[in-house]
């Protein structure tokens, strides 16, 4: 469930899982310091290196591509290891990337760099998608059933504020430090969170005195974790949730894709899904190309854009329980869908800074009930008995869809324009919506 359940939880926390809880604690605001920093501002640097809208999509394609190679195999290679080992030394290969973001600037020209930091990218979305199978299957291991709610609860909280206080503080170093000095230093910032998230991520023991992956308190209900270590934060509203990834540990050595799946009713919600993503990361490499092309942001402004969206993104989780008893998954992901098709409207009819903080909260808002209601919808129509199977499919549908919708997007604006992509893409997603509603 969830909500900010700091301060309410009336039980005391028993000694033997309070170390893991800190160490949980501690890993998501250093990770909070990662995305605030070097993920949130990664576009925007390359937009002012002058990439295009390719390379753009690029960036966020390439995660998505290792993951639609790796996702599933992971998930087999997890299941004979010690996962607290396992999370630690992906975290580490992952994040050492971060480092030389630092470099480029003193050792290759604008072009060179920006191709240097998709192929980072790229590199690092292989161990991150190990890291995110295992954080997940770890997260479930470690913190009891009746505890999640108030540890993701607290997890959320403490990336909010941070990501607040960090994403406003590299806008300010970027307004008064010479390009590309400032993003040097904001890339120091992001690395430093990078190496410390890893450090507790080593301290986090599961439950299980073996260490190892067992069936314990797997539950159908999503963790609701806003952050997730492996995962990417991208801009605009480009949040993506893999689902159920846990659950991918325990396949038991059955087969995880099989077409007769496809040929149920899950199989149809799968495809509309997929539809969706693809409307929704059309739009994505688009947003910090207009943002500093098209508007003319400064640094500053957009890092008051991201916060507020990531800011309003948080306090609309904590309602989502609420809201989600009264309508029900499915109608609260069709209606977080349907405002998510105003995101790239109002970017592209934005002129100034006001309507571009609108448009940051009406997107937080949209994310919230869109991103929170469809990972427990998707889980509702998945039976007990075979989650890993169909679980797999809508992972693979999710990164296939990014890594197209991406590069789709990309191609269109390069042929009738930012204004007119974006136009676009508020038209697929709202399509794409009413087919969630109909066929979902």
């Amino acid at each position: 469930m969830l909500g900010l359940s700091v301060g309410r939880q009336a039980r005391p926390v028993p000694a033997e899982l309070r170390s893991s809880f800190i160490h949980l604690y501690l890993d998501i605001a250093w990770f909070g310091v990662l995305s605030g920093s070097s993920t949130a501002f990664a576009a925007i640097f390359a937009t002012r290196l002058g990439a295009d809208a390719l390379q753009i999509g690029l960036l966020n394609a390439g995660p998505a591509a290792m993951g639609l190679l790796f996702t599933l195999p992971a998930g087999r290679w997890l299941e004979s290891r010690p996962i607290g080992k396992a999370v630690f030394w992906t975290s580490v290969f992952h994040r050492l990337g971060f480092f030389f973001w630092i470099l480029l600037p003193w050792l290759l020209r604008p072009q060179g760099q920006i191709w240097a930091l998709v192929s980072l990218t790229l590199l690092a979305g292989i161990p991150g998608t190990v890291l995110a199978v295992a954080f997940n299957a770890m997260f479930a291991t470690a913190v009891p059933p009746q505890w999640r709610g108030h540890v993701v609860g607290t997890r959320n909280a403490l990336l909010a504020v941070t990501y607040l206080i960090v994403t406003l503080l590299c806008g300010i170093i970027l307004e008064n430090a010479p390009f590309p000095l400032g993003y040097q230093v904001v890339f120091a910032i992001g690395f430093v969170g990078a190496a410390m998230s890893s450090v507790h991520l080593w301290y986090v023991r599961s439950r299980m005195e073996t260490g190892r992956l067992v069936n314990f308190g797997l539950t159908g209900r999503g963790l609701g974790e806003l952050g997730r270590p492996g995962h990417s934060r991208t801009w605009g509203d480009g949040l993506r949730w893999a689902v159920g990834l846990r659950f991918l540990t325990r396949s038991q050595g059955k087969p995880l894709l099989r077409t007769e799946i496809l040929r149920t009713s899950y199989g149809r919600m799968v495809g509309v899904l997929l539809a969706f993503h693809l409307a929704q990361f059309m739009a994505i490499p688009l947003f910090p190309l207009y943002w500093v092309r098209e508007l003319n942001l400064t640094d500053q402004e957009i890092s008051l854009g991201t916060a507020l969206f990531q800011v309003v993104v948080f306090l609309g989780s904590t309602q989502l329980a609420r809201v989600s008893e009264r309508l029900g998954y499915h109608r609260v992901t069709v209606v977080g869908a349907v405002l998510m098709s105003l995101y790239p409207f109002l970017t592209a009819a934005s002129h100034d800074l006001t309507l571009f903080l609108v448009t940051a909260a009406v997107g937080g808002v949209a994310w919230s009930l869109a991103g929170g209601g469809l990972s427990n919808y998707i889980l509702e129509r998945v039976p007990e008995n075979d989650r890993p199977a169909h679980l797999a499919w809508y992972n693979l549908a999710l990164n296939g869809a990014v890594l197209l919708g991406v590069l789709c997007g990309s191609f269109v604006a390069e042929q009738i324009g930012l204004a007119l992509a974006l136009g676009l893409a508020a038209g697929l997603r709202l399509l794409a919506a009413l087919a969630i509603w109909r066929w979902g």
